[in-house]
């Protein structure tokens, strides 16, 4: 802010300021007026506050303070802020660092970004878009140090269940309390949730954890491949049948079967499940004699068995013979602090496999991924870090990089109009909160002075807030 008078000529206050969230910023600037106005606003936004005169200043304090985030001027005497960008970068590669200055130019702006700069903002500016870009710095920091933690935690998670949710906990504990008896287990949940991965743990924690685990899934064999599939056949008891064959209960022998979308079986086999589950043995197609199994049954469905049974569908005896215990799966829609960790286990998986384990996800993305209804659940969150991975350019995934509901998500949040009076209301509201009720520093965040103000505190029944 050179050669001109006074903070206001740098920057320019608006009403509506941006909020901010705690963090402890660095300013460096050396027009004194220009530095006790940032270091005002940025205190009365919430903000822990460390000035300096000049770049060695600034680096003297960085080392002495922790820091989240720099605003620096780019043209001071001595050191520059270009300067003391590099240096800053040097020591720590994540640090948000914000360029201002009154010599803005398309040459000086590249400078600053290929430097490594968060942002760049050019004199004069509004408060309210230094705000906006600090806390938006702050936002992406704080999820740069959320997913490398969500990581370990993901990856000490049961057999690669994440269940940071309540619900998905619960689920997981209920898993793992049935895990040491040998009673069927009917695991329920929509499609993409991750059924067949409980069922595994539940393998892997069971007495059984020494046997096979086989899983077959009901709905994609025809009926009458999957009676031969299940059961076993011997050589020449129907057509194409040249050799003997072991079933999958055979097969399964010392350890567990998971039966997914039991749901849809033929109504015929599920009678001969029945006798399976009530005898311990298997009649394989064309044999003398049945065969005795040892296999502890998992059942799998998204259907509601219940309404199956009443209509016909779905025979009761076998639906009370398999629900002896039933754990349920959240879909991920009511699952929402799951999300974070989720998207860090899947980067972290297909990130090494496709040579990309850097990448990390902005904060705009996230807030999409958070809002999403994903109907496929964890498959189809999956399937849209992996897509992002594979076509992505840059080093963090944006929202261009996600699927069409990212755009869709955005038109909606933008059709959601609120009334003025009530934005202006939420905004003097927010404002209190940020300076703890103080209404002398709200109404200078707000640009507004103290009479107004309390005029419109008074209008929508603040008086006492």
């Amino acid at each position: 802010m050179k050669g001109l008078d006074g903070p206001e000529a740098g920057a320019i206050r608006e009403s509506g300021g941006a909020q901010a969230t705690e963090g402890r910023v660095l300013v460096v600037e050396d027009d004194a007026a220009m530095r006790q106005f940032l270091e005002d606003e940025l205190l009365a936004a919430g903000y822990t506050v460390f000035t300096a005169a000049n770049g060695a200043e600034g680096l003297a304090l960085y080392g002495q303070q922790q820091v989240d985030a720099v605003v620096t001027d780019l043209m001071m005497p001595a050191m520059k802020g270009s300067e003391l960008l590099t240096r800053l970068r040097s020591l720590d590669a994540n640090l948000p660092i914000v360029i201002m200055t009154a010599f803005g130019s398309i040459e000086s702006a590249v400078e600053a970004m290929r430097g490594g700069a968060y942002h760049y903002i050019t004199k004069p500016f509004r408060v309210e878009q230094l705000l906006e870009t600090l806390e938006a710095a702050m936002q992406e920091q704080r999820l740069a140090r959320e997913i490398p933690q969500a990581v370990l935690d993901s990856t000490s998670a049961t057999h690669g269940i994440v269940a940071a949710s309540p619900a998905m906990k619960r689920t997981l504990a209920m898993i793992l309390r049935a895990a040491p008896a040998d009673s069927p287990v009917l695991i329920r949940g929509e499609s993409g949730t991750g059924k067949e991965l409980l069922a595994r743990a539940l393998h892997a924690n069971s007495p059984r954890h020494a046997g096979p685990f086989v899983a077959v899934n009901c709905s994609a064999i025809p009926e009458h491949l999957l009676e031969s599939q299940l059961f076993g056949h011997r050589r020449g008891s129907f057509t194409d049948a040249r050799d003997d064959q072991l079933g999958l209960f055979q097969r399964a022998q010392g350890g567990t079967l998971l039966l997914d979308e039991i749901g849809d079986m033929a109504p015929a086999l599920q009678a001969k499940l029945l006798r399976v589950l009530q005898e311990s043995e298997v009649h394989p197609l064309g044999a003398p004699s049945p065969v005795p199994v040892d296999v502890r049954i998992i059942a799998a469905t998204h259907r509601d068995l219940e309404a199956l049974c009443a209509a016909g569908q779905f025979r009761h005896d076998l639906y009370y013979r398999l629900n002896v215990i039933m754990v349920r799966i959240p879909p991920l829609r009511e699952r929402a602090e799951d999300i974070v960790p989720l998207v860090a286990f899947l980067l972290e998986k297909h990130g090494r496999r496709l040579g990309r384990p850097d990448v990390t996800v902005s904060r705009e993305a996230m807030d999409l991924l958070r809002q999403a209804p994903w109907p496929g659940n964890v498959r189809e969150l999956e399937n849209a870090i992996e897509r992002a991975l594979v076509l992505g350019q840059d080093r963090v995934i944006g929202p261009a990089d996600l699927p069409e509901f990212a755009a869709a998500a955005t038109e909606a949040r933008a059709e959601t109009i609120q009334p003025l009076s009530e934005v202006e209301r939420d905004q003097i509201v927010r404002a209190l909160r940020l300076v703890k009720g103080n209404k002398a520093a709200a109404a200078r965040l707000l640009g507004l002075d103290r009479k107004t103000l309390y005029r419109k505190l008074e209008g929508y029944g603040l008086k006492d807030v």
